[in-house]
């Protein structure tokens, strides 16, 4: 796997991009870690454990679950958002990656329907809320360090690995999630699948330290010592931004394809007869290759432009997600591997590589971190409503490709067209993003 530029681990400025793109590897490699080992227990495991009916019903119940974080990430983005554009990247990121790790930690300690009735799944959306405010500020600050770190000319590459974490994430939680279904029911519907959320532990330990030796952003610390701080960051940005921040909303959209790849397409391959392991095996193949092409997607988005590439990431997800899923009913696994790493890897990381960059770079320092976390947040709302929506129109029975083609076909238009209406920011400097002024070319002196 390609890794960030080691010549540049420090630079006159005081920059540290690898430091700073190892630690949002990092940190989003634990917060996707939990949230696939969260979405492949509702759509696998839950139904079973913390609700009293069965089919259709306990499903939708158990997705339902897995969309509550995403009511709380607006609350948390503001919250979050608010102190990571006042105190600092750093603190605020520190803060997240451990109330993440503890509300994951707790869901592995929590009580079957069976032991506590209706408080065992209640118990279980106050940890998903606590994971879904730490999520708010995660990706959003993680992006905001590292931009700010990175040199004018590679800032998509390097904030591109923000969201390679999320591929790690998800492939440690396939391997882990593998041998629990495989185990017998007694066993997995007890212990067995506790084990990956305590596991938990270990990434958060790992990625704390990591992050702990991060030094804040010369931006930021510039933006301190010049007294530019925004005393409240939400006011600023919507009365600055507010264009940008519908524009990121919209654009999020696109998250939904992640969800579709991750969580329905499990519940659908089983519908349509494909063993659940292969299921997750589909995501660990699709994610792997991804460590690979979103890196190669932020340095082609440095040369070309922010822009085409997310759009072209959003175009091919649309077009190629029918074939996907109609591939999982035809009965050739080596057809529905290829098929998933096309659709995945090699189109929707396109816009999951590009757009830390490409949102980020609407704002400006002193609201960059809250532009990005309130953004996205709302954005991607969507991304967790998504199973419940998709699983109530019929979209996991047989035939209901055809729904989940099509809701994936009008959230990849929508980001599209919000797409097409931002500005290309790739030859404006760092320090003159999201000034409405005419910005400085980089190389230029100010």
């Amino acid at each position: 796997m390609a890794g960030p530029d080691t010549d540049s681990t420090v630079n006159q400025e005081g920059k540290t991009p690898v430091r700073a793109a190892l630690a949002s590897f990092m940190g989003s490699a634990v917060e996707y870690y939990d949230f696939f080992v969260f979405g492949s227990a509702a759509a696998l495991i839950f139904p079973h454990v913390f609700f009293p009916s069965t089919g259709d019903a306990a499903l939708v119940m158990s997705f339902a679950t897995f969309a509550f974080a995403y009511v709380a990430r607006p609350v948390g983005a503001v919250f979050v958002g608010h102190f990571g554009d006042r105190i600092g990247r750093r603190k605020v990121l520190l803060f997240t990656l451990l109330l993440m790790g503890g509300g994951t930690f707790l869901i592995g300690c929590l009580p079957s329907y069976d032991q506590a009735g209706w408080i065992a799944p209640a118990l279980l959306v106050f940890c998903r809320l606590l994971q879904g405010l730490s999520a708010a500020g995660e990706q959003a600050g993680a992006s905001s360090l590292t931009l700010e770190h990175a040199p004018d000319d590679k800032r998509s590459f390097y904030t591109s690995w923000t969201l390679t974490g999320t591929q790690g994430g998800q492939i440690l939680a396939a391997l882990v999630f593998i041998p629990v279904v495989a185990l017998p029911d007694e066993i997995k519907y007890g212990i067995g699948w506790r084990i990956p959320f305590w596991l938990s532990a270990i990434v958060v330990v790992v990625a704390f330290f990591i992050r702990s030796r991060l030094n804040e952003t010369p931006e930021f610390e510039e933006a301190k010592a010049n007294n530019e701080v925004a005393k409240l960051p939400l006011a600023v940005l919507l009365r600055d931004h507010w264009t940008d921040v519908l524009r990121v909303i919209c654009c999020a959209f696109i998250a939904a394809v992640s969800t579709v790849f991750g969580n329905l397409a499990i519940a659908y391959g089983v519908a349509v007869g494909m063993v659940d392991s292969i299921t997750l095996w589909l995501v660990v193949a699709a994610n792997l290759v991804a460590l690979f092409t979103q890196p190669m997607f932020g340095r082609l988005a440095d040369r070309v432009g922010r822009k085409p590439v997310f759009i072209y990431g959003a175009v091919a997800s649309a077009v190629m997600m029918p074939f996907y899923l109609l591939s999982m009913s035809q009965g050739s696994e080596l057809l529905v591997f290829a098929l998933a790493i096309v659709t995945f890897s090699f189109g929707y990381a396109a816009a999951n590589a590009t757009w830390p960059s490409f949102y980020g770079e609407m704002f400006s320092t002193p609201v960059r971190f809250s532009g990005v976390a309130i953004g996205t947040q709302i954005g991607f709302m969507l991304a967790g409503f998504t199973p419940s929506i998709v699983t109530a129109l019929g979209g996991v029975k047989e035939g209901g490709w055809v729904v989940t083609a099509g809701y994936t076909a009008v959230v990849c238009l929508v980001a599209t067209i919000a797409a097409l209406t931002a500005r290309e920011t790739k030859d404006v400097r760092t320090a003159d993003l999201g000034l409405r002024t005419s910005p400085t070319p980089q190389g230029a002196v100010a």
